[in-house]
């Protein structure tokens, strides 16, 4: 009897207890962020102080990812939405704006990183979403998400979570060191790119690049080229001598080897993680990570 009651007793204490944590669970701060690439910025500033759901999935294209129901109420019962915005998640800004009526407040990070507009192409004015592939502007971002996240996020360490991203901005000083190292060993003549669409502006203007143009010469992923578009860059190709296309890993290269083949050109197609992070297990895990892939290979594609 007596080791009957014991064990009822410690089932109450286990039954309380895991209540307790599912309780924990369900009140534990929520942030919502848009793209995996700021995801996994807001992940390394907070740390295990708030819980974030990242909704754009690895190798997914940021133009055009959409959102299930039950994600779409994550966002309205949000304690804070982190967004890339300037019109980058074309798919999934609605949401957005529909949780923001709803009174959930939301940071449009891309408005607030010094924006560069493009400088030609069917986009020519609007402003640039892309501003991560510049690390500077990165350190911008997380000056003002770790600012955002202490103010609008109830429950958190706020001296834990500025440590944080103090730690973090110093990786990104030093990301941005060796970029500019690996990118300074490269001659003058062969800084030229050609992408799949308009997403190096801001590297291109950080390191001294110049962008010679595009396949798709717009700033999204769902336009088209038209025939013209692609026989100008064919020109620009010779003209530079460009030695390789870089592709996002997330669209296919089949566009770019298709230019390359039929317009007789001796140039090779380089993948890069250009707008959406990898799975844990592949080459772009993180952001610094996916920078430092990106730099190898815009180095070994202009250095052949």
């Amino acid at each position: 009897m007596r080791t009957g009651r014991m064990l009822a007793a410690v089932g109450a204490v286990v039954a309380v207890m895991t209540g307790g944590v599912a309780c924990a669970a369900e009140d534990r701060a929520k942030i919502v962020v848009t793209t995996n690439i700021l995801g996994d910025v807001v992940r390394e500033i907070t740390g295990d102080q708030a819980g974030v759901t990242v909704l754009m999935k690895p190798n997914a294209d940021p133009h055009s990812f959409a959102i299930s129901a039950r994600e779409a109420h994550t966002m309205q019962t949000a304690d804070l939405i982190v967004y890339n915005g300037l019109g980058l998640e074309e798919g999934v800004l609605r949401h957005v704006e529909s949780a923001v009526a709803e009174g959930v407040h939301a940071v449009e990070v891309g408005a607030q990183a010094e924006p560069m507009e493009y400088r030609d192409g069917d986009a020519a004015g609007m402003p640039d979403p892309h501003f991560w592939t510049d690390p500077v502007r990165m350190a911008t971002a997380v000056d003002l998400l770790t600012e955002q996240i202490v103010t609008h996020v109830s429950g958190v360490d706020a001296t834990v979570v500025r440590d944080r991203a103090a730690a973090y901005r110093k990786q990104l000083a030093e990301l941005d060191a060796d970029l500019a190292a690996r990118f300074g060993r490269l001659p003058a003549e062969r800084r030229v790119l050609v992408t799949n669409h308009h997403v190096f502006g801001y590297l291109a203007a950080r390191y001294d690049f110049t962008v010679v143009g595009a396949i798709l010469p717009s700033g999204t992923t769902l336009a088209s080229p038209s025939s013209s578009d692609l026989a100008s860059l064919v020109s620009a190709i010779e003209q530079h001598r460009v030695p390789a296309i870089f592709a996002d890993t997330a669209q296919p290269a089949r566009l770019a080897e298709v230019l390359a083949a039929e317009a007789g050109l001796t140039v090779r197609v380089v993948g890069l993680y250009s707008e959406s992070l990898s799975d844990v297990d592949g080459d772009a895990a993180s952001y610094l990570a996916m920078m430092r892939f990106n730099a190898d290979a815009i180095v070994g594609g202009l250095s052949a």
